[in-house]
């Protein structure tokens, strides 16, 4: 119960090796021996992909992937030894790239690869590791925080998940979700579960796949 927990707030850089580090020197011993460990960073962007610079992908790279590398490799001793659960949160972006989103979908591909790499070479380890991919989460600020990025971008940009067409989630319901799959162990969670569809087409038929993407962003003014 959350209201009668004991509840530990530290700020740190752990996109940096100093920062994981001055983060785990600094966390009290009952946090340094989870029963889950839930990497939920991330940082999103609008732009063209060829007007994406390498020091962009460079620093989408580090806080979008390399930080779950440190959280992992910081924690998992730990949640091998209480059969824990190490929750990497992707995005649909994980699995599937679509127009306008400058270095971000690079940036989160390589969470579903590292994810699956972890489940395979830690199989019967006891350790339960998730993938978790939600699509766009409800805020106040949805269609509006990527105005300036979008400024040279069509309209479409502009909407939550470059303008796919795809509602928005109940932040409460994807952590009911989530913790339910720790619950049952999954390997991975897709919200909404139907863009799994598009994923298998893309993957075994990439025309089709890329006719369905475009047929799905919302009409451009």
């Amino acid at each position: 119960q959350i209201a009668t927990a004991a509840v530990y707030a530290a700020c740190a850089d752990i996109a940096s090796q100093d920062g994981m580090d001055k983060l785990i020197t600094e966390l009290p011993p009952a946090a340094r021996r989870p029963d889950i460990v839930i990497h939920c960073v991330g940082r999103s962007t609008r732009g063209h992909v060829l007007e994406t610079t390498p020091d962009e992908f460079d620093e989408f790279w580090r806080i979008n992937f390399l930080s779950a590398v440190r959280v992992t490799r910081a924690f998992v001793p730990q949640l091998k030894q209480s059969r824990g659960h190490l929750v990497l949160v992707g995005s649909l972006a994980s699995k599937l790239a679509s127009r306008y989103l400058g270095a971000y979908p690079a940036s989160k591909f390589p969470l579903a690869a590292y994810a699956q790499q972890l489940r395979l070479e830690l199989a019967g380890s006891g350790m339960h590791v998730l993938l978790f991919c939600p699509g766009p989460i409800a805020r106040t600020d949805a269609g509006t925080r990527y105005d300036a990025a979008s400024a040279n971008l069509p309209d479409s940009a502009r909407a939550p998940a470059g303008g796919v067409k795809l509602g928005s989630a109940d932040p409460q319901r994807l952590a009911r979700k989530l913790l339910r799959g720790c619950e049952r162990r999954l390997p991975e969670i897709v919200v909404p579960a139907k863009a799994r569809w598009l994923f298998a087409i893309a993957q075994l038929w990439p025309r089709v796949g890329d006719w369905l993407l475009t047929k799905l962003f919302t009409r451009q003014r």
